[in-house]
């Protein structure tokens, strides 16, 4: 047996890997080829049964793939787009979920109105793993990137709590209360943000004592169980924990976080996303053919394909119902909404100029409000820049793909459920008819929508803007090099005159000039001085980030070559 399971791991592996490359050559999505490849293997003769266990996905998988994505999505983009991703992932997944559970129990009474509702909560979040592969390779807009990754990782929460409501209506009285969802959901959001913020801070305390990039590695792991099993004993929500530790996570670590440590981090959730990832779509199709037979015993397949129909054509209509709100806010709100932001804020500029701090503390104060004066203005400038278009809108409309949680979470209905095997195939068919259907659509969408992308000049026009602006604040913040001493020695001047023309945005042109000329000392005192300025930079950078002049993109390049540069001169 045991043999038996390194060989079907291994030979999944290669699978994998396999579909990775062909996917990368091709142009078709991962997800449906591993989804493809999953239904064929089952069909080899000889194959043994592989019953995965949805409590293993839902807990074992489903935080560290939600912490993965969450670690690396910047704070800001969901700032920016948090009311239109709140609207996607929480008031679409519970509408769509009562909707779908109404709709079916009328066209299918023997489906109880809480079995069809939790159907209806496993359907309803969409998952971004295809959607936003597809997108890369495109080249999507950022936002619109940005929106898609911010809806998955927050509706499996909505959707999650909704069919916890579900089963226990199915369990104890059969009947769905929307009032007792309502307060449970209220409390699952609550409960699970303050674990998860909780977590990540002091995970993140924990990891910034260490100097031991082995334990840093090993914590990472540990962070979205220790965010999730907490969150789910208390009825919270131990996704939404996970999202929120993650969030935590990335936003600190790129402050207080080594290079050699943040490198190592992502490297390994990258690893860990994909091999995760890859595993539950490929046990997707290999289930599939099992899925079916359990479903044969109380249902036709004239039913099954009504009902998978009913399902599909409420998921489509419903999300471009639900994205023609915002687009239609937005055109209301006219093209002279930024000029009324900008004018709100000329006038609190005008408020602050007039203000004399007395003390430290209102000179503390009024700091803090530029700044939030010069986040604001950045804002007004992002949306302008990176609008939601219609264009935009149906684009994400059409990424609505299923995967991951609605295969697991369908198959946490009770077994003995009336009609529960109907409802778990349709659940796996909707996944898989989802997948097909807007994963080789997508491309052609995306395309005919025309939508803009930034060009390569004017990403590599950013970072160096970028790249000035915070070395003029280190320059700012430490002065000048001539000025510069260590242990209270003034630096060689030659030194100072030959490190200054490469000090800034390069920090070490210079040195293996200097190494070669054999000045003792030259290297030592070079090393200090570029150190002090990259980490003047670090935090000149981290301010540029709060107020969020440049896009995200920029902030992540900028930081990579910090941390390439910290490498370079013996940083850990």
């Amino acid at each position: 047996m045991d043999h038996e399971f390194l060989l079907i791991a291994g030979t999944g592996l290669a699978i994998m890997i396999a579909a990775s490359v062909f996917s990368r050559r091709t142009g078709v999505a991962a997800p449906l080829l591993l989804v493809g490849l999953g239904i064929g293997a089952s069909c080899l003769p000889s194959t043994p049964t592989i019953h995965v266990e949805p409590e293993l996905v839902l807990a074992g998988v489903l935080p560290p793939l939600l912490y993965s994505t969450a670690v690396n999505l910047p704070v800001i983009d969901v700032r920016r787009n948090l009311l239109l991703i709140a609207w996607l992932s929480v008031v679409m997944v519970v509408v769509s979920a009562l909707v779908i559970g109404a709709v079916v129990h009328w066209l299918f009474p023997g489906i109880s109105f809480a079995l069809a509702t939790a159907l209806g909560a496993v359907v309803s979040p969409t998952d971004a793993v295809a959607a936003t592969a597809i997108g890369r390779r495109i080249g999507l807009p950022p936002r619109l990137m940005a929106v898609l990754e911010g809806e998955s990782l927050v509706n499996d929460a909505s959707a999650l709590v909704v069919l916890r409501t579900a089963v226990a209506a199915i369990a104890v009285t059969g009947e769905f209360a929307l009032g007792r969802t309502a307060l449970e959901f209220a409390w699952a959001v609550a409960g699970g943000a303050v674990i998860g913020l909780l977590v990540g801070l002091l995970t993140v305390r924990l990891r910034t004592r260490l100097d031991d990039p082995v334990l840093n590695t090993t914590i990472s792991f540990a962070v979205p169980f220790l965010a999730y099993f907490p969150a789910e004993e208390v009825d919270a929500s131990g996704v939404l924990a996970v999202v929120l530790a993650g969030l935590v996570t990335g936003a600190m670590g790129s402050r207080r976080f080594s290079a050699r440590d943040r490198q190592t981090q992502a490297t390994t959730w990258v690893t860990i996303s994909f091999v995760l990832e890859s595993a539950v779509f490929l046990a997707m199709g290999y289930q599939l053919p099992e899925v079916v037979d359990a479903a044969q015993a109380e249902t036709t397949t004239a039913e099954i394909t009504g009902l998978v129909a009913v399902v599909v054509g409420l998921l489509v209509g419903l999300r471009f119902l639900g994205l023609a709100w915002p687009a239609l806010h937005q055109r209301l709100a006219g093209a002279d909404q930024g000029d009324q932001q900008r004018g709100r804020l000329d006038q609190f500029e005008e408020k602050l100029d007039s203000m004399t701090p007395a003390d430290d503390r209102e000179e503390s104060r009024l700091s803090y409000a530029r700044r939030r004066l010069a986040r604001g203005r950045a804002d007004v400038e992002f949306q302008e820049r990176e609008p939601i278009t219609s264009r935009g809108t149906v684009v994400i409309a059409w990424a609505g793909m299923r995967g991951v949680v609605t295969v697991a979470a369908a198959q946490t209905i009770p077994a003995g459920t009336p009609h529960r095997d109907t409802v778990v195939l349709a659940a796996f068919l909707v996944a898989l008819i989802t997948l097909v259907l807007f994963g080789l659509t997508l491309p052609a969408v995306i395309g005919a929508m025309r939508l803009r992308s930034e060009s390569a000049e004017d990403k590599q026009g950013s970072v160096q803007a970028l790249l000035r602006r915070i070395g003029d604040a280190s320059v700012d913040t430490l002065g000048p090099l001539e000025e510069q001493t260590i242990d209270g020695e003034p630096v060689d001047p030659e030194l100072a005159s030959t490190m200054k023309e490469r000090i800034l945005p390069r920090l070490l042109t210079g040195v293996r000039e200097l190494r070669d000329a054999g000045r003792p000392g030259a290297i030592e005192q070079t090393m200090i001085i570029q150190r002090r300025y990259l980490d003047a930079m670090r935090d000149a950078l981290a301010s540029e980030r709060g107020i969020g002049a440049y896009s995200s993109e920029t902030y992540r390049q900028v930081e990579a070559l910090l941390d390439t540069l910290e490498h370079r001169t013996g940083g850990s």
